[in-house]
């Protein structure tokens, strides 16, 4: 099968990872993968790639300062994403994210191809502006298929979208084996937070509530991996709470494992999410994890009181009462970590991948049934 899978970019985000994984997988199992991107290729992806998966990276991430500009760009998008998706032979057309989404749903109107695009955050929580959250709403019926990663995402859509949604969780992977000695080191003992360093994340509630832990705890540190737009805002914050020394903020990790292996916790603060990643590769580690019970996609990970603890969103003296439990109580780190790793069968990647496959296979006959000008075979 010919598969196209359009991304606004491969940097260091969730979904950047996930494509990537996907990519592979059907790669490894004889697809013809090609991945699009709008940015211009001059930056390698963060995750390995296949070689057997053509990346073509478009070059039109070009910035839009004013309306006119933005119409003139998108335009000049779709016409590129729908000339390079004709020459890629596509049996079927898999976007991320809701502007690429936009996009790639007006660039392949009427090329007789099965499109389906996924949601990676969710979409009640997160505008992507007046005119884009129109466009989705417009747009989104066109598709043959909408994917969201969890049940709760469903009433976002009306019932024209619902009726042709799946819900798949993101793939889990096994923790990749360490060397000898880990490139980075971390000071023990420690907490651990990841993500890109924006307000969704709740960094400044996780520091808020670091500060607020017992004297007993004093020795312990954090470290936030990610990089983003609020890196100064939150490193004056840390220094204004008397937390300079025990803080670190080292930016991405292509490896961030690594670290994970090392630390004794994981903390997730944020306000809201789509399927967190970094939660699930912590819990992978076998480390065990406290997250806000924010919408949507921890509860659905997080099994409270088994693998970790819940705690109420955007509470900060809530937050710092789990970690001090968890801090002061091995016992429990232990308990936790011991049925964290169970996520990776849970959420196993044959299992993510298998429900993609059948969804795959359900709008392709059903196209070669009411359009059928094409004749390749489907997935075996």
């Amino acid at each position: 099968m010919r598969l196209t899978l359009v991304i606004s970019s491969l940097g260091c985000g969730g979904a950047e990872r996930v494509m990537t994984n996907m990519a592979n997988y059907w790669a490894d199992r004889g697809a013809q993968v090609t991945l699009l991107t709008l940015d211009d290729g001059s930056k390698p992806p963060c995750y390995k790639l296949d070689d057997r998966v053509s990346h073509i990276a478009l070059g039109l991430a070009e910035p839009s300062p004013n309306f006119t500009k933005a119409l003139l760009n998108n335009l000049k998008r779709i016409r590129a994403l729908r000339r390079s998706t004709r020459l890629s032979q596509a049996d079927a057309v898999i976007s991320f994210m809701e502007k690429t989404n936009v996009i790639t749903l007006l660039a392949t109107r009427g090329l007789r191809l099965p499109v389906l695009v996924s949601e990676r955050i969710n979409p009640a929580m997160h505008s992507v502006g007046v005119v884009w959250d129109r466009l989705r709403r417009w747009t989104y019926p066109l598709a043959d298929r909408v994917i969201i990663q969890t049940d709760d995402v469903l009433g976002y859509f009306p019932p024209r979208v619902q009726s042709r949604t799946s819900v798949i969780p993101n793939p889990v992977l096994q923790p990749l084996a360490l060397g000898d000695r880990p490139v980075v080191s971390v000071p023990t003992p420690s907490i651990v937070a990841m993500g890109r360093l924006e307000r969704q994340k709740g960094f400044d509630l996780l520091l808020r509530s670091f500060s607020r832990l017992s004297e007993e705890l004093s020795h312990w540190n954090l470290v936030i991996l990610g990089e983003g737009p609020l890196r100064s805002e939150l490193e004056a914050l840390r220094d204004e709470l008397g937390l300079s020394k025990r803080v670190a903020m080292p930016g991405n990790m292509r490896t961030p494992h690594e670290v994970l292996s090392q630390a004794e916790l994981f903390v997730m603060s944020s306000r809201f999410e789509g399927f967190p990643n970094a939660l699930c590769e912590a819990m992978s580690c076998g480390l065990p994890v406290i997250s806000t019970d924010c919408p949507s996609g921890p509860r659905n990970i997080v099994r409270h009181e088994i693998d970790g603890l819940l705690v109420p969103n955007q509470d900060v003296e809530a937050l710092a009462k789990a970690m001090n439990r968890l801090m002061g109580s091995e016992t429990d780190r232990k308990r936790f970590g011991a049925r964290a790793v169970e996520v990776c069968e849970r959420f196993s990647v044959d299992k993510a991948m298998h429900s993609w496959d059948q969804v795959l296979r359900k709008v392709t006959l059903r196209r070669m049934t009411i359009e059928p000008v094409k004749s390749r075979a489907i997935l075996q």
